[in-house]
């Protein structure tokens, strides 16, 4: 089967930067990428490619490439799906926040709503590819939903999960460890399997395309990000224990990396992990775990949760004990409001977290992010609802630059690792601050013998 046709339903973190590079990679292939969200597809439309609603490194670029060549931004959905071949679903999956499995199962109900519309649109046979994080046999689900309330028309339902990096996507999509795909074992799944296979075989290499069952590869998703959250909560654990028995965690993760048995990626002890994937896929996997009766399983990977929560915690309680006990009306400068560097994606930050514990001890908070802007500050803070708006928007202030957001302050939390945080005069911002000055640094990220020689009062994770 030739593809000359595809269609993404969601312009989100997965949609944009995965079609973007299949159109640049793919000149032959017209790829329409629909959302109902109007503004975000403006905004992929600007003229001005830097306003792309998602910052990644090299994102732009891409879309300059392809933008108007093959590649297409539109609110017209059903003219996409009718005309597309094969048909992306990348909406959101979030965790349930009603009913049954509440706080742990991966809501669907928009997984649910792209497939009825798919069904109700089709005039022909469509290959469906779940692009979004979905729990194991939701391709089930879907192709239930397809083969009875469509027109007669046959689907074929593939997993393709992203394996994406936030901060990296683009060269996680250029230059991938492996590309998964799920499909039936009928003849049909199979054509449609090779289908994908050699959309994505235009730039990388075989041998790293994977095919499995559908079941294997919804899986696996779930896996990889449980794994990599594993890895993170296993660190923070110790780092609490060296901080009691005086050991550095920084040195106890080099010399456990050096193993080649565990590797050195991920040891990096912080304020917690965050982002849109960990922890919904974790929640997902114990809801999972428990409804096959696995509660061993569950509680095992549940913990992982727990220990990040109390990670963050954590270092909010640090802050307010350092403090004197209290930081009533003091300036806390927070320096990173997105999950990690390089995006401008805020889900699951622990910034919004320390800085609401914060702010119940009536701190007032200053905020710099060098991608993150006011109003995103703002709903995050106010999504928790914690308090009244009002309260929220008396007690933080945004800041555009980051010697005012300093200025003042009796301490300064690090909480996302920007590189430009290591290259500012930090003897001008401990000049500008109240005396004692303190820096708690979130991420391991600055130079510590730096800091205490210019007179900061300075505490790292672990050390």
């Amino acid at each position: 089967m030739e593809i000359t046709k595809i269609c993404c339903i969601g312009a989100g973190y997965v949609g944009g930067p995965t079609m973007a590079i299949i159109a640049q990679k793919c000149p032959n292939i017209q790829v329409t990428v629909v959302d109902l969200n109007k503004e975000r597809i403006a905004l992929w439309n600007d003229a001005d490619v830097n306003n792309i609603p998602i910052y990644e490194p090299g994102l732009s670029e891409v879309v300059s490439e392809a933008r108007g060549r093959n590649l297409f931004f539109s609110t017209e959905v059903e003219k996409a799906i009718d005309e597309a071949q094969i048909i992306f679903i990348s909406v959101n999956t979030p965790t349930k926040t009603y009913g049954t499995g509440k706080g742990m199962a991966a809501d669907l109900k928009y997984i649910e709503l792209c497939a009825r519309q798919i069904a109700s649109v089709s005039k022909n046979d469509k290959i469906v590819v779940e692009k979004s994080t979905l729990p194991v046999r939701t391709a089930e689900a879907i192709k239930n939903i397809l083969d009875n309330t469509g027109n007669g028309v046959q689907f074929q339902i593939l997993s393709n999960p992203e394996f994406l990096a936030e901060g990296t996507a683009v060269e996680d999509l250029m230059n991938p460890d492996r590309v998964l795909i799920g499909g039936d074992a009928s003849e049909e799944g199979q054509k449609a399997i090779r289908a994908l296979f050699d959309i994505y075989a235009n730039w990388v290499p075989k041998e790293k395309i994977l095919t499995t069952n559908v079941w294997s590869s919804e899986l696996s998703k779930l896996t990889a990000n449980a794994y990599l959250a594993q890895r993170v909560s296993s660190i923070n654990s110790l780092s609490e224990l060296c901080e009691k028995t005086g050991a550095d965690i920084n040195e106890v993760a080099k010399a456990i990396g050096m193993d080649t048995r565990i590797g050195s990626k991920f040891l990096k002890a912080s304020v917690g992990f965050g982002g849109s994937c960990f922890q919904k896929d974790i929640l997902n996997l114990v809801y999972i775990a428990k409804s096959y009766g696995l509660n061993e399983v569950a509680d095992y990977w549940e913990q992982v949760i727990i220990m990040n929560d109390h990670q963050k915690m954590r270092f909010s309680k640090k802050i307010v004990n350092t403090l004197y006990n209290t930081v009533s009306d003091k300036k806390i400068a927070v320096l990173g409001w997105a999950f990690k560097k390089d995006t401008n994606d805020t889900r699951e930050s622990a910034a919004i977290y320390v800085a609401d514990q914060l702010i119940n001890e009536q701190a007032k908070i200053a905020v710099y992010d060098p991608k993150v802007k006011e109003k995103q500050v703002l709903y995050d803070l106010n999504y928790l609802e914690t308090r009244l708006v009002e309260e929220n928007n008396n007690h933080i202030k945004v800041y555009s630059e980051p010697y005012e957001a300093c200025k003042n302050a009796h301490a300064i939390a690090v909480l996302t690792e920007w590189d430009e945080f290591k290259l500012y005069d930090w003897k001008r911002i401990y000049d500008d601050m109240k005396k004692p000055a303190f820096v708690f640094d979130g991420r391991n990220l600055l130079d510590a013998n730096e800091l205490t020689k210019i007179g900061f009062v300075y505490q790292a994770i672990g050390s």
